[in-house]
């Protein structure tokens, strides 16, 4: 952390561990960065700006609008000079989950994969989530949700931003009705608990990675933005009784009563209080 620039949030008390992720105001400086274990995802959230970088002795300049990317892969030295100031969303990817993408979509060796570098391209997707991301750190997420971002963002890695190997894709059908059903019972029993991805995927008898992808072409969601929307449901039924709402937040698998009355408040448009009072005009 450079410091002239400023955290706004960041995953470090999050406790997640597929992703790490930090959300910035950067000022202009110019420098040099050792490489990173990990797959680093910048996503440009202002501009446009004029960026300069070096990546193995090669200097490129560009000016790069908002969603513009800038992807380095693992342990690769860059220089970079930003003439503006900018905020972003960093995301670093762990390497053994990209790994793990590779060898779920490719055909052969996946460490003979070569990751490329980008530098101002768009991405929709990525993009999407890095936003998202945003709103997640805001909000105190949990692991699942974090780990459910960082899948779909390792199969994007893997299959727009690398070569050497002959894909081997599976298709994008989504899921059946009976799976569908299949992950909204084991949330309802479940619901109360730390789910994973990986818990919702077994129940589908699907890879994590392949489950998020499918999931998200049938519902159009990532599965734990449908979580929230089922534990706020859930809060909604049971604001029609006399339950504290703390004990609410809790039987619902909400960490605690104010992040409860957050994501309630961005779905409903109002307090989980204020809901209650409206049912018994």
């Amino acid at each position: 952390m450079r410091p002239e620039h400023q955290i706004v949030q960041s995953s470090d008390t999050l406790g997640w561990r597929s992703l790490y992720a930090s959300h910035q105001f950067e000022r202009p400086y110019s420098d040099r960065f050792e490489g990173r274990d990990d797959h680093l995802i910048i996503v440009h959230l202002s501009g446009p700006v004029r960026v300069e970088r070096n990546l193995s002795g090669e200097q490129e300049k560009q000016r790069i609008a908002p969603g513009g990317l800038f992807v380095l892969p693992p342990n690769q030295d860059f220089g970079v000079s930003l003439t503006a100031p900018l905020e972003t969303i960093h995301l670093y990817i762990r390497r053994s989950l990209i790994r793990a993408a590779a060898q779920e979509l490719c055909k052969g060796d996946p460490e003979k994969v070569e990751f490329l570098p980008r530098f101002g391209e768009r991405d929709p997707l990525i993009e999407q989530m890095g936003r998202m991301v945003c709103g997640m750190m805001a909000d105190n997420q949990s692991d699942f949700f974090a780990d459910g971002v960082a899948r779909l963002l390792a199969a994007q890695i893997v299959r727009h931003h690398s070569c050497g190997l002959q894909a081997e894709l599976p298709r994008i059908t989504g899921l059946n009705q009976r799976q569908l059903e299949a992950v909204h019972d084991v949330i309802e029993e479940r619901m109360e608990e730390s789910l994973s991805i990986d818990d919702l995927a077994e129940a589908v008898g699907l890879s994590p990675i392949h489950f998020a992808r499918q999931f998200k072409r049938s519902t159009g969601k990532a599965p734990h933005q449908y979580l929230i929307e089922m534990r706020v449901s859930r809060a909604r039924h049971l604001l029609a009784g006399d339950l504290p709402i703390a004990e609410i937040a809790y039987r619902c698998g909400f960490s605690h009563q104010e992040h409860l009355t957050r994501l309630f408040g961005r779905q409903q448009g109002t307090t989980p209080a204020a809901y209650r009072r409206a049912l018994r005009l």
